[in-house]
């Protein structure tokens, strides 16, 4: 399973990013909370590919997408959180004007 060819896309309609691997759909779901931030909320990753790093692709797609569009989050969903700890460089696209608990 190669997750460098699995491409990262924002469906605005669905409020979510998705990526197919293997033909399996993974998610994170955000709400637009302004125009220039996204509230992270669920990261769904197909059961079959739990533990194979396919989150974690997810995640950082999602921030690298978050941070070529010149976007900040707020990081509600717990993957994503402990993801952000254990890559405290991606903090730099945490949004500084809302908290967690301000939801």
């Amino acid at each position: 399973m190669d997750l460098t060819d699995a491409p990262v896309r924002d469906n605005r309609h669905r409020n979510r990013f998705e990526m197919k691997i293997d033909g399996k759909l993974s998610t994170v779901a955000y709400q637009k909370v302004d125009d220039e931030t996204l509230a992270i909320i669920h990261t769904q990753v197909d059961s079959s590919l739990e533990g194979k790093g396919v989150g974690s692709h997810l995640v950082e797609a999602v921030l690298t997408y978050i941070e070529q569009n010149n976007l900040k989050i707020v990081p509600l969903c717990p993957f994503v959180t402990v993801y952000l700890k254990r890559h405290p460089d991606w903090n730099r696209v945490v949004s500084t004007a809302y908290k967690p608990s301000d939801f």
